[in-house]
C-alpha cells in the first residue's frame, strides 16, 4: 500500500513541475538544498569495479549526462579522467564547479536543456558515458554515437511502479525497456529491482 504522505509528496511535486520548466524546477531544488551528497551511486561503484577498471584501465574521456552537482564527474576527475558534466541547472553546475575547486580538480561543464540540445553537435567522443536518474528517450541514439569503440554506457533510472522518483509516466521506464534501448551495444549487465525504489540498471559496451 502506498504511503499517503509519499503519494501526496509526489502529487505535489508533479503539480509543481507542471508550473515550472525543468530548468526552473532543478534550480529551485538546488537553491533550497542545505546539503547535497557527493557520494557516488552504489551501482556506479559496482559497475566501476566490475567493468570500467578492467575494460578501461587507463583514464580517458567521460561525460555525465544530466549529472546535477557533478558527484560522478568528480569521482572520475579524481582518477585523472577528462571529465565533462552536462546539466540543465545553472545552480547545479555552479555547485559542481565549487566542489571541483574545493577538491582542486578539473571538470568541463555544459549548461544545456537536453530537451533541445543536440549532444552530438560538439563531435566529442567518450570512453565512458553515464546517465543516472534521467530519461529522455530521443537521446538514446546520440548516446551510442558519442561512445568510442570499446566505450561503456552505464545507465540507471526509475521504472514504472516506483514509489520514489518522478510521478509522470513519461519519465519512467517500462519493464525491459532499457534492455532493448541500445541494440548495437553488447549488454554486460542488466537488472531491474523491486520495492519502493524500482530501477533498471544497464551496462553496455560499444564494439
Amino acid at each position: 500500500m502506498k504511503s499517503p504522505m509519499c503519494k501526496a509528496s509526489r502529487i505535489s511535486e508533479h503539480r509543481l513541475s507542471e508550473r515550472l520548466s525543468e530548468k526552473e524546477l532543478w534550480n529551485a531544488k538546488y537553491a533550497a538544498a542545505s546539503h547535497t551528497s557527493m557520494r557516488p551511486d552504489p551501482f556506479l561503484l559496482q559497475a566501476d569495479k566490475e567493468y570500467v577498471r578492467p575494460l578501461l584501465p587507463k583514464p580517458g574521456a567521460m561525460i555525465d549526462v544530466a549529472g546535477g552537482v557533478g558527484r560522478h564527474a568528480l569521482f572520475y576527475a579524481k582518477r585523472a579522467w577528462k571529465a565533462t558534466l552536462i546539466d540543465v541547472s545553472e545552480n547545479g553546475i555552479a555547485l559542481a564547479q565549487k566542489n571541483a575547486r574545493r577538491r582542486k580538480l578539473q571538470i568541463e561543464t555544459i549548461t544545456a536543456d537536453l530537451n533541445n540540445y543536440d549532444l552530438r553537435q560538439s563531435r566529442a567522443r567518450f570512453d565512458l558515458l553515464l546517465v543516472f536518474f534521467y530519461l529522455q528517450r530521443k537521446l538514446f541514439p546520440a548516446l551510442v554515437d558519442m561512445l568510442r569503440p570499446g566505450g561503456l554506457l552505464i545507465y540507471k533510472t526509475y521504472l514504472r511502479g516506483t514509489l520514489k522518483g518522478p510521478a509522470h509516466p513519461l519519465y519512467l521506464l517500462e519493464p525491459n525497456e532499457l534492455l532493448g534501448a541500445f541494440p548495437t551495444l553488447r549488454v554486460l549487465h542488466y537488472r531491474e529491482t523491486v520495492g519502493k525504489s524500482r530501477v533498471a540498471e544497464f551496462v553496455g559496451r560499444k564494439e
